[in-house]
């Protein structure tokens, strides 16, 4: 099937010529090239008409859970026939193995792994096996070890009808790739037999199941229905059943991988006996001894993967196999907010070998454990073959990587908006101007993003604001994430009319009610202050008709030109077109219900207020607390299946508080 996309927009502005380009360079097979894209230009839709004219599967990589949620949402309202899948860490929870030897002490693997997540990766990756119109929405957990894709399709349980099987004889297929028979639980990853009659709840799929339908030895009919009201859907000749879990073994290679895992065994306490560390070896040979046999016996243990180099048959140092090895050769990457995905890409593996080679020096580990991580960088971009990196201010890297003719503009906007004009002030006697321009905002309802170098400075510009009797508040790194969201909505609402703080550059920002960004000491050169932060920052004022920029500064940086030159160049362009094609440009505006709906997580900020009332008073008896347990982990689960990942996290803080309290009472 080939990707529909479903849209009441057509491409605009600088869309229709972006498209053709990208399609033409990946037909002429370029193997990286970079869409400059501003905000509010439509890269998602850009990327998603490419998608439609190229018909190759896509993977769309983001740098954090949040905004890939915001992204898989977008693309499936685009493209509802197709199957857009999501890609993301199971963990609601995770504290990695570690040993810190300064003060002797292990600290054991900890993690919670939500069953929704572990579906949708179960669901991308047989998504992939089985058609090519997919688009994987994913974090950079897409470059970890989740096993062999050569693996999982040999596992794939293949029901044909008028095939010569029995019941039973099916369901030792389906408990071999993890499925578990229970004929009372219809969960995910079960199947039930009556009489003549097997269901089975596919892994992947909390909506629909098989039911098979069998005369004798023979199978008669398969359909599939609707969950959980069982209604019909559809009569096939054919049903593929994709494995309950990614890492499957096979007999002849377990016993192969055991007994790998026991000659290194060897070799390693040869090498600490010699070098007379003798706990370390006693250690290592006690703890692989166990899990080596739990393998043998159950087919797992705990911290399994530290193993799958044996597991998998790969030589010492060989990549592991991860989400990029399911899609066929010819799929294309899209790396989002390049500026920040390429770095955070870079650096996985080397803070992960860091943790294990300190578990390894200590007898925690075998020295195999290492090839238990995440793709080198190197690796990652030996294997993605063609990509576009996308980003509004993309990275050195990644422009020298492609060539300035392989560099794909999107400044023009289809709503006509022009970048903010950026102007320069001295410091001196900032404070009275700030105070005099933000009046002037104010009185025509306007807001004002002020961004400092220091927590101290935007705590007191802020005190000095308020003071003035401006509606105003503060974020900066100690205002956690779901309070930074509610102060924004506040902004956005009208409750505040003035935010100060150290990093408002935040990629994926939308603030459409601001119309004046001010950055103090921008001629203060580093990180904050550097050419792709000033752009970003200043594109915080470009969704408003009047939006502008003012930097106070002493001196013009590098930095500082840089960024002006670049914003002054992509306004000559948007007005030109402007002018053009008789485009007026208009503010984005959003509705008060529209607001409320894009900030709902904020909502969970004031329900921790309540909890701190009641829930942590010395007066809360043991049982209440494990019934406050019960319902936030019910509360975390359902807010990671409507991909609200920021209220997640703010449940499980408040659970692991509550643990915290029920451990003092117990052994108080």
């Amino acid at each position: 099937m080939n990707f529909k996309l479903i849209s009441e927009f057509s491409p605009a502005g600088d869309q229709p010529g972006a498209i053709e380009k990208l399609c033409s360079h990946i037909e002429n097979k370029v193997s990286s090239q970079v869409l400059l894209g501003v905000t509010g230009s439509g890269k998602t839709f850009t990327i998603a008409s490419l998608a439609e004219k190229i018909n190759r599967p896509i993977l769309v990589i983001s740098h954090n859970k949040t905004l890939a949620a915001q992204l898989y949402a977008e693309f499936s309202s685009l493209f509802p026939y197709n199957a857009v899948e999501f890609f993301i860490s199971y963990y609601d929870y995770y504290q990695p193995e570690a040993y810190l030897p300064q003060t002797d002490t292990y600290i054991s693997k900890d993690a919670s792994i939500n069953d929704y997540i572990d579906q949708l990766r179960l669901r991308a990756t047989a998504s992939l096996l089985s058609r090519r119109d997919v688009i994987i929405i994913a974090s950079v957990s897409c470059i970890y070890n989740i096993g062999s894709p050569d693996l999982f399709k040999q596992g794939c349980v293949k029901v044909k009808v008028e095939d010569r099987v029995t019941p039973l004889q099916l369901a030792r297929e389906l408990t071999e790739v993890h499925y578990t028979r229970n004929d009372l639980d219809t969960s995910c990853g079960n199947f039930r037999i009556r009489g003549d009659v097997m269901e089975v709840y596919p892994a992947y799929d909390n909506k629909s199941l098989w039911r098979i339908e069998f005369f004798g030895n023979t199978v008669e009919n398969i359909s599939r229905l609707t969950y959980p009201d069982y209604k019909h859907l559809e009569k096939v000749e054919q049903v593929d059943i994709f494995p309950a879990r990614h890492y499957l073994i096979s007999p002849v290679n377990l016993r192969a991988a055991l007994a790998n895992i026991e000659k290194e065994l060897e070799q390693r306490l040869n090498y600490f006996r010699k070098e007379n560390k003798l706990l370390e070896a006693q250690r290592l040979e006690q703890r692989t001894l166990a899990d080596v046999e739990m393998i043998e016996n159950f087919g797992y243990c705990h911290g399994i993967e530290n193993y799958s180099r044996h597991l998998s048959g790969r030589e010492p140092g060989a990549r592991p196999q991860c989400l990029i090895d399911y899609f066929p050769h010819d799929f294309i990457t899209i790396i989002d907010e390049s500026h920040v995905t390429i770095p955070q890409l870079r650096a996985m593996e080397h803070g992960d070998r860091s943790r294990k080679q300190t578990l390894i020096d200590y007898g925690f580990r075998l020295p195999s454990a290492l090839d238990n991580r995440p793709l080198k960088f190197e690796e990652f971009t030996e294997i993605i073959r063609q990509c576009v990196f996308m980003s509004a201010t993309p990275g050195e890297w990644e422009k020298n990587l492609v060539g300035r003719q392989n560099i794909v503009e999107l400044i023009v906007r289809p709503t006509g908006l022009i970048d903010p004009l950026i102007e320069v002030f001295p410091r001196e006697g900032q404070i009275d101007l700030i105070l005099e321009e933000v009046q002037k905002q104010v009185d025509v309802g306007k807001r004002v993003l002020i961004t400092t170098l220091t927590k101290k400075m935007s705590e007191e510009l802020a005190d000095y604001l308020h003071q003035e009797g401006v509606k105003v508040t503060y974020l900066h790194s100690e205002i956690k994430s779901i309070d930074r969201v509610k102060v924004l909505r506040n902004l956005r609402l009208g409750n505040f009319d003035v935010v100060v703080g150290v990093n408002l550059l935040r990629e994926g920002l939308d603030l459409p009610e601001v119309a004046l960004v001010i950055i103090l000491d921008a001629d203060r050169e580093g990180f904050l202050r550097s050419e792709t932060s000033l752009i970003q920052t200043a594109g915080r004022a470009a969704r408003n008709l009047c939006g502008k920029v003012w930097l106070f500064a002493d001196q013009i940086t590098n930095s500082m030109q840089r960024a002006i030159d670049e914003t002054s160049r992509r306004r000559v362009k948007q007005l030109a077109y402007n002018r053009k094609h008789n485009i007026t440009p208009a503010s984005i505006v959003k509705t008060r219900e529209q607001i409320l709906k894009a900030t709902a997580v904020a909502e969970i900020s004031d329900q921790k207020q309540d909890y701190l009332k009641t829930d942590y008073g010395d007066n809360l008896t043991r049982l209440e607390i494990m019934e406050k347990i019960v319902n936030l982990q019910q509360q975390m689960k359902n807010a990671v299946e409507q991909l609200e990942f920021e209220k997640a996290a703010k449940c499980r803080d408040m659970i692991k508080e509550l643990k915290i309290k029920l451990n003092q009472e117990q052994t108080g």
